[in-house]
C-alpha cells in the first residue's frame, strides 16, 4: 500500500476531536443537518459497503444509534459481541479487528477499554476506523452530536458557555467535547467534586451555582462505584450537592438547555422530572446521534 493510500484512510478515520480541524467538524456538522432534512429512511449512498460495530465495551444506545444510522445508508451491518467470541479466550481486539478486516469489511465501528490501543490499530489496518469510545479518552461522535444540538439550537457555538458538571475523571464525553467546542470559541468550565476532577484538562472548574448560569448545563452520568471518597458515598449525597433538580432548573438562565450524554441515572444527577423538561434536549440528542454518525460513516467509506 502507498503512502498515499495509507494517509487516505487515516483520513477517512474518525479517532478523536483533539487533533480535528475546525474545518472538518464543520463540514460533518453540515452534512449531519443535510441527513437530518431527509424524509426518506434509507438511502444506498452505502449499498454493497460491509460496516463492522465491534463493541469490546458493552454500549447499548450507541451500538444501535450506528446501526441505525448504517442501515439508512443502505450498508451491510455485523455486529461484533466479545460475549461470545475468541477474544474472550485470548485473542487480541487487534487480531479481532485484522480477521473482521480479511472477512472483506470495509469500515469499523470500534468501542474498547485500553486508551492508546485504537491508534496503534488504525495504523496498522487498511479500513477506516471510527472510535466509538475508547477508555476514558475520546468519545467523538458523542461529541459531535452534542455540538450539532447546541448549534441546532442556538444557531452557532461561539460564545457560548457550556458547563460540564459530574465525573470530568472518568469522561470521555467531557475530553471531546472540551477540544471541540473551543475550536469554535465556545467557553467550557467544568463542575465537579474534588475526587471527580481531571487534572490532566485544561478548563476551569466552577461552583454548582456557577454551572447553574452556562448556557448549556450538560450533566454527565455518574458511576460512584468508582469512588470511594467519604464525601460523595451515595447517590443521596451526589445528588444533594450536585444533582440537576427542579429548584436548581429554576435558577437556570430562560434561554439555557439541559444536556446528557445518557444513560441517565434519574434522581441522581438528573431529578426524573427534569429528564424531559422543556429545556432539556436529551432524547433530542439521541435522535440527532443518527445523522451525526451517518455523515461520519459517509465521510469514511465514500
Amino acid at each position: 500500500m502507498s503512502i498515499q493510500m495509507e494517509r487516505s484512510v487515516k483520513d477517512r478515520s474518525l479517532l478523536g476531536l483533539k487533533s480535528l480541524s475546525r474545518f472538518e467538524i464543520e463540514s460533518i456538522l453540515n452534512r449531519a443537518a443535510h441527513w437530518d432534512e431527509q424524509h426518506v429512511k434509507v438511502q444506498n449512498v452505502l449499498k454493497d459497503k460491509f460496516v463492522a460495530n465491534m463493541f469490546f465495551e458493552n454500549s447499548t444506545r450507541t451500538r444501535c444509534s450506528f446501526e441505525v444510522a448504517e442501515k439508512r445508508l443502505g450498508a451491510e451491518v455485523i455486529n461484533f459481541s466479545t460475549s461470545a467470541s475468541s477474544v474472550e479466550k485470548g485473542e487480541s481486539i487487534y487480531d479481532t479487528v485484522r480477521t473482521l478486516e480479511s472477512m472483506g469489511m470495509d469500515a469499523g465501528v470500534i468501542r474498547l477499554k485500553p486508551i492508546g490501543l485504537l491508534e496503534q490499530i488504525a495504523e496498522r489496518v487498511k479500513m477506516p476506523l471510527i472510535n466509538a469510545g475508547d477508555g476514558n479518552n475520546e468519545h467523538p461522535t458523542q461529541a459531535l452530536l452534542d455540538l450539532y444540538t447546541m448549534r441546532k439550537h442556538f444557531g452557532q457555538l461561539d460564545g457560548l458557555h457550556v458547563a460540564i458538571v459530574g465525573d470530568i475523571e472518568h469522561s470521555r464525553v467531557a475530553r471531546s467535547n472540551l477540544y471541540a467546542l473551543r475550536k469554535f470559541g465556545a467557553n467550557v468550565s467544568f463542575c465537579a467534586p474534588d475526587n471527580m476532577r481531571a487534572h490532566d484538562l485544561d478548563a476551569p472548574y466552577v461552583t454548582m451555582g456557577e454551572a447553574l448560569q452556562a448556557d448549556v448545563v450538560m450533566m454527565l452520568r455518574v458511576q460512584l462505584e468508582r469512588h470511594e471518597s467519604e464525601v460523595m458515598h451515595s447517590t443521596e449525597a451526589y445528588r444533594a450537592e450536585y444533582g440537576l433538580t427542579l429548584e436548581r432548573v429554576a435558577q437556570m438562565k430562560k434561554h439555557a438547555i439541559i444536556m446528557h450524554p445518557a444513560p441517565v441515572n434519574r434522581n441522581v444527577e438528573i431529578d426524573d422530572e427534569v429528564v424531559e423538561a422543556e429545556s432539556a434536549r436529551i432524547f433530542e440528542q439521541m435522535a440527532n446521534g443518527v445523522p451525526v454518525r451517518m455523515a461520519v460513516l459517509e465521510r469514511a467509506l465514500v
